[in-house]
């Protein structure tokens, strides 16, 4: 659906004491624009009732009948819900789909013979404009987006199983990792930061690995069988792996890039600056920086990503898929409530609600154990400046105080969700005063199978996942496409 994506307020702060402390996430506001109605809702509320009063008066009765399909109609398209929301917010999302249906945008299929301009990434829809910079000192592989005014690198990141650790351990990685989120805040370069958890199938890389380093091969049946067994068998299993990208925003730097020399150069040397800030914090959070990833590496991870039945192959063979050219899908159809690609049928779950009670760290491991399952969870953080994270706050409190105090005075009751809110607008306010940073969270889960009924499956088994870790799913209908570049691809894209 084409409307706002989950933007949850938290803050970059770390806790005391030694204990494993519990947390809350700020509630998605839903309050309106007047007493609980958005824009849209007081529009087609207003056409109504100017309807029913301008024929009370100019005829009566006649023209009240005649009028009524019209704010009969108003009514309905203000207050009707469908699928959680009114009618009335469903027309922007129905109008931009029929309006991509009508022109083609809903298949892609990717021109064999037609060459592509050197430097551009083979991928569909608005990531065709994405341009690929290699970084001449680090090697890296960045992505520029000339629309949007941002640089990206990706980077490998390994940890240990988080849910393994005691306690005191767990407290001290998550202070830490609040450490690195408040690095990001106070940069005042970053667009986006991004943490993009996969599942990927085994390709027994490590097992063989293993093998050449301290295997013996004599020719026995025992170094035979072993080595069959290798080769048969690690396909079969599945792993997990975590990157960071981190976006520059090339306008909020422009004039340390001018400094730099200008250009991509200049935005090159500039997020190298952030690169390496990043990468300290990441080692002072005992994560391990396995290096920011080459063209080649970024083209795989897209590659695998569009055509999961291949990933394994490619990692195999370190040799194939190396080209961000090719990279891309060769077909990509997309339907109202789930796309298909290569090799698999993809659906996108926006974490529309974080957990409203007090919840330990590592409440998504429901989510991110599930096995058996093709998914990425991508994590969206979105820093704020703290002029920007203020006038934000005050524009918040102004809005809840005026809605409250209009409410009194048509005698409506005040519920404990818009109490609820008003609260956590302190609690930010009270953090940012305290010299915290303010970020924007959205969460997003794309599930892919080979088949629609095994992604059926498997999208019903990760809406219990998340009610097992206390938050709310939905699935994002009529952007599916875009949504998944956004919560599978490591480009740190926004819906």
């Amino acid at each position: 659906m084409a409307t706002k994506h989950s933007t949850e307020d938290t803050s970059a702060q770390a806790g005391s004491g030694a204990e494993l402390v519990p947390v809350k996430f700020s509630r998605l506001t839903r309050r309106g624009v007047l007493l609980g109605l958005s824009a849209s809702q007081l529009v087609t509320l207003g056409i109504g009732v100017l309807t029913l009063v301008g024929a009370f008066y100019a005829g009566g009765g006649i023209l009240i009948a005649a009028t009524a399909p019209v704010w009969v109609l108003s009514v309905v398209l203000t207050w009707m819900p469908v699928a959680g929301r009114p009618v009335v917010e469903w027309i922007p999302a129905a109008g931009w789909w029929l309006w991509r249906s009508t022109g083609g945008q809903l298949a892609y299929r990717r021109r064999i013979v037609a060459p592509r301009p050197a430097g551009t990434l083979a991928l569909p829809g608005d990531q065709a404009r994405l341009r690929e910079h290699v970084d001449p000192e680090t090697g890296a592989g960045m992505i520029h987006d000339p629309h949007q005014h941002t640089l990206t690198v990706v980077c490998e990141v390994r940890h240990p199983a988080f849910v393994l650790l005691d306690p005191a351990e767990q407290h001290r990685r998550v202070t830490a990792w609040g450490r690195v989120l408040a690095t990001v805040c106070r940069s005042g370069r970053i667009a986006t930061l991004q943490v993009l958890e996969r599942t990927l199938p085994d390709s027994g890389t490590g097992l063989a690995e293993w093998w050449a380093a301290h295997g013996t091969r004599d020719g026995s049946w025992a170094a035979t069988t072993y080595q069959e067994l290798i080769e048969r068998a690690g396909p079969a299993g599945e792993r997990h792996a975590t990157t960071l990208s981190l976006s520059l925003d090339m306008q909020a730097a422009a004039r340390q890039i001018r400094t730099a020399g200008g250009g991509l150069r200049g935005a090159a040397a500039v997020l190298r600056q952030e690169m390496s800030t990043l990468t300290a914090a990441l080692r002072s959070a005992d994560l391990t920086p396995a290096g920011w990833l080459t063209p080649g590496q970024v083209a795989v991870i897209l590659r695998s990503a569009y055509d999961p039945a291949v990933a394994a192959t490619l990692e195999r063979h370190g040799e194939l898929g190396q080209s961000l050219a090719t990279a891309g899908p060769v077909a990509v159809t997309e339907t109202w409530t789930r796309l298909h690609t290569d090799s698999a049928y993809h659906a996108v779950l926006w974490i529309s609600e974080w957990p409203r009670s007090m919840v330990y760290p590592g409440f998504l491991a429901p989510i991110v154990l599930s096995s058996g399952i093709g998914r990425a969870l991508s994590l969206i953080y979105t820093p704020m400046r703290t002029d920007q994270a203020t006038r934000d706050i005050r524009k918040k409190k102004v809005e809840h105080i005026s809605d409250a105090a209009q409410r009194r005075k048509i005698g409506q009751i005040e519920d404990a969700a818009q109490t609820a809110e008003y609260e956590d607008v302190l609690q930010q306010e009270a953090d940012l005063t305290a010299g915290h940073g303010v970020l924007r969270v959205t969460g997003l889960i794309a599930v892919s199978a080979p088949t629609v009924e095994e992604l059926d499956a498997a999208v019903s088994a990760i809406e219990q996942a998340a009610i097992q870790a206390s938050c709310e799913t939905r699935r994002l209908v009529g952007q599916q496409a875009a949504a998944f570049t956004a919560a599978a691809l490591p480009l740190a894209r926004q819906v």
